[in-house]
Parts: structure tokens; C-alpha cells; sequence
């Protein structure tokens, strides 16, 4: 009797791994990348804060704020016009919690300065918003005519920008902030924006120069697609992240120039309130009552690394390609 042979037995099937990116759009994708950056979302988080703590303060057009000051009442000083906010408990031997009457003290005709300083961060507010927006739709629309038509259309437009670029943006915005500040903010942002697009153009040129030879286009315009079709609806959504990333960086720059022409008297006018104007309008009062220039100083800084860090972040998602240099990972791979 023959000798039964054992059956093989069949290995186990390795399991299958599925890619987590596959069904994923692009959309998400970026904005997974965006949200791994922990700096980036605590800064939009703060600047949305910030945001609408200062509109919620003292209002916002015909919308009422919950603060009983606004930043063009005088009112007589008290304790010769000293911050009264309070951030040391009882416990800790300080004097409680509080905002008090005035808590970031009063200005030296006895204005709230509290008032002034958050009517001062709506101001850059809407200029960085006026001028982000703006300066971006104006520079993109150059920029992709300029780089999808090339040849004279081209030249032209890219000598134009020449011209704008090289004079220096406080320059050109010392120009129209005389003419315009007392216009009103608005006004003044727009018209900024009018001379803000110069960089942003230059960018949307150099992608959409390299964009509209890929395949995709040629079969765009084989299938009978019209020009206008095939730059904004073919080729700006591929160049979106160079767009969305320019412009972020944009509006961080407009807070800072807004702050200058202000601080010069050529931004916004009395009785409106900016932060720059702010800081020049006590300046002589700086070293008896420093706190004239911490609080209007600190928003400024506060805003523009705010909206930097989310142009970082947003960076970094759009194009993963470009990583921060890091010495402990050069090291690691060194080493290893």
C-alpha cells in the first residue's frame, strides 16, 4: 500500500494594501498636506480670532460691538491715561482678572485706546483684504495673457510690469495714499491694489509659459476650445497654487505697507484710525507712556507673522516638493 502524501498546504494570500491616496481628489489631498502643518492652522485660527474679536468689539458698519467705548469719544483720563486691564489673579497677589475702564489705556486727549487699536486692525484688515484680492485678479489676468499669447503681447505687458516693479512699492503707494487716504479705506485699498500686481503677474507668466505645452492644452485646442476657455479653464486651475500662495504672501506685505503710508500721514486720514497712525500720532508721548506704542506694535507684528505662517503652510501643500531645510534629518541620512 502506497504511502499517502501529504496535501501542500497554501501560504496565506499577503495582504493587500491600498494606497490611502487612491480616490482622492486634489483638493484633499492639499488640503490633508495643509492641515499636517500644525504652525499654519493655529495661525489661521488666530488670525480668524483676532479677526473677530475686533469686530465684535466695536462693530462693524451698521453692526453694533459689546464694547461701551468707540474711537473717536474723548473722555476725561483716568490715572493719567494707564492701561487698566489685569491678567494676575487675586491669588497670585495681583488685582483679578479684568479689562477695567480702559484696558489698554487712553490715548494723550483721552481717546480709548483699546477702541482706537481695534478699529486700527479691521483698517489693515480690509486694505490686506482689498489689496490680496485685487492685486491678485489683476496680476493673474496679466500674467496668464502675457504667458499663454507670448511674442508681443508678451513684451508689452511684461515692459509694463517692469516699469511698476522696479519703483519701490512705498514709493508708489506714498503716491496714491496722498491722493486717496482721505477718501476712506476703501478707496485707499483699491487703488493700492491698482499698483500691488507686479509679482503675482510675473509668477502666473512663468507657469502658464511652461503649462501651455502640456498635452492637455494641445488637446484643448484640437477639440475647438476657444483661448479664454483654455486659460481659465484648463491651465489657471493647474497654476492655482502658485496663485493662492502669491497672493497670501500679498496680503502680508499690504498690512505692512498700509502701516507705513499711515505712519507717514499719506494712508488713512483722522478722524478714521489705523495702527500706523496710531503709533505717529503718540510718538512723542513714547517714553512716558510706552504703552502707546506696545499695543498698535503688537497687532502689526502679530498680523503679518499670522498671515505669513498660513502662506507657508499653504506653500508647503500646494508644492510638498519644496520641504524646509532640516539639519537633524541632513544629519540622519549622513549617518545612516
Amino acid at each position: 500500500m502506497s504511502q499517502m502524501m501529504p496535501e501542500p498546504v497554501e501560504a496565506p494570500a499577503a495582504p493587500t494594501t491600498v494606497d490611502d491616496t487612491v480616490g482622492v481628489s486634489q483638493g484633499r489631498l492639499i488640503l490633508r498636506r495643509f492641515l499636517a502643518n500644525k504652525v499654519a492652522v493655529v495661525s489661521g485660527i488666530l488670525f480668524l480670532l483676532v479677526v473677530g474679536f475686533s469686530m465684535s468689539a466695536i462693530g462693524f458698519g451698521p453692526i453694533p460691538g459689546w464694547w461701551k467705548h468707540d474711537y473717536t469719544t474723548l473722555s476725561p483720563q483716568t490715572g493719567g491715561g494707564a492701561p487698566t486691564l489685569s491678567l494676575v489673579p487675586e491669588w497670585l497677589g495681583g488685582n483679578g482678572i479684568s479689562l477695567g475702564e480702559h484696558p489698554f489705556g487712553q490715548s494723550r486727549i483721552g481717546i480709548d485706546y483699546f477702541a482706537m487699536t481695534m478699529r486700527g486692525v479691521q483698517n489693515s484688515v480690509i486694505v490686506m483684504f482689498v489689496i490680496g484680492v485685487g492685486g491678485t485678479v489683476i496680476g493673474t489676468v496679466i500674467g496668464a495673457i502675457a504667458g499663454y499669447y507670448r511674442g508681443v503681447i508678451d513684451a508689452i505687458l511684461m515692459r509694463i510690469t517692469d516699469v511698476f516693479i522696479v519703483i519701490p512699492a512705498l514709493v508708489i503707494g506714498a503716491i496714491v495714499g496722498r491722493a486717496t487716504g482721505g477718501l476712506g479705506v476703501w478707496l485707499l485699498a483699491a487703488f493700492l491694489a491698482l499698483v500691488s500686481w507686479m509679482v503675482i503677474a510675473r509668477l502666473v507668466r512663468a507657469e502658464f509659459l511652461s503649462l501651455r505645452e502640456r498635452e492637455f492644452v494641445e488637446a484643448a485646442r484640437v477639440a475647438g476650445a476657444s483661448d479664454l476657455r483654455i486659460i481659465f479653464k484648463h491651465i489657471l486651475p493647474n497654476a492655482i497654487g502658485v496663485v493662492i500662495v502669491a497672493a497670501t504672501l500679498l496680503a502680508a506685505a499690504a498690512i505692512l505697507l498700509e502701516t507705513s503710508l499711515s505712519y507717514l500721514q499719506l494712508g488713512v486720514r483722522p478722524p478714521d484710525v489705523s495702527l500706523g497712525l496710531i503709533i505717529s500720532d503718540n510718538q512723542s508721548a513714547f517714553q512716558t507712556r510706552p504703552w502707546l506704542f506696545w499695543w498698535p506694535a503688537t497687532f502689526i507684528v502679530l498680523l503679518a507673522l499670522l498671515v505669513n505662517f498660513v502662506g507657508d503652510g499653504l506653500r508647503d501643500a500646494f508644492d510638498p516638493r519644496q520641504k524646509r531645510f532640516s539639519r537633524r534629518r541632513t544629519k540622519e541620512r549622513a549617518s545612516s
